[in-house]
């Protein structure tokens, strides 16, 4: 049995199974790529909450992973040389995980920095103007007299999206017929976009026909619909 004790993380979230892949995280939109993906692959894990109402992403056991503050956060105990391996960004875990399992990204060749390059879009594009969309028309900023903040991002989101719509266009999925981690990390923000933001009808998200058709698809996968939940 791997010994996690080295690890300050594994003591305010004790491993019941030490062999397995240890997932900090919560089910926002980049929590759930790492729960979907594990999901996708079928390795096994060990899903740990963090739960930001009483600031556990604030703690000194969660800052021992990860310095930054963020979800999700995996310690693997059979990482490269079978030593224990710590990660944080959700992006780097998913291209370890599949290199890890072999699956959702080419091992070599254009088709895998074309996974990378779309998953790098989500990574600097999707996730950080859709956020920010969120907080401007369903949190705090929703309050602010100035509307300008907000119609700036809904007019990148929109951008985005139409970005996104284009390369759907005649494609199953972001990488044509291969279901990629590309997708895994696009979805679960267009998902929150339309329901948790309530942004949907603001973006006009009718007009981006290609994005919900995948979208659908997605959601209507089993291994996505376990994610989306974890950690309960």
């Amino acid at each position: 049995m791997t010994d996690l004790s080295a690890f300050p993380i594994t003591q305010k979230w004790p491993a019941q199974y030490p062999d397995w892949i240890q997932l900090y995280s919560l089910p926002t939109p980049n929590g759930v790529k790492v729960s979907i993906m594990l999901e996708e692959i079928g390795l096994p894990y060990e899903p740990h909450k963090v739960a930001f109402d009483s600031n556990d992403q604030l703690s000194a056991e969660f800052l021992s992973l990860n310095p930054n503050n963020k979800i999700p956060a995996i310690l693997d105990p059979h990482g490269p040389e079978d030593k224990p391996l710590p990660l944080f960004e959700s992006g780097a875990i998913l291209i370890y995980l599949a290199d890890k399992s072999g699956q959702l990204l080419a091992q070599e060749g254009a088709q895998r920095y074309e996974t990378i390059q779309w998953l790098m879009f989500q990574m600097g594009g999707i996730g950080p103007m859709f956020g920010q969309l969120g907080f401007f028309n369903k949190f705090a900023g929703k309050d602010y007299e100035d509307k300008r903040p907000r119609d700036r991002y809904v007019d990148e989101s929109k951008r985005l999206l139409k970005v996104l719509d284009g390369r759907l266009e005649g494609r199953d999925w972001i990488m044509g017929e291969r279901y990629t981690i590309a997708d895994i990390a696009t979805f679960p923000w267009v998902r929150n976009l339309i329901g948790f933001y309530e942004a949907g009808d603001l973006v006009g998200i009718s007009n981006f026909p290609n994005v919900t058709r995948v979208l659908e698809r997605f959601l209507a996968r089993p291994a996505v619909i376990r994610g989306l939940t974890i950690p309960s």
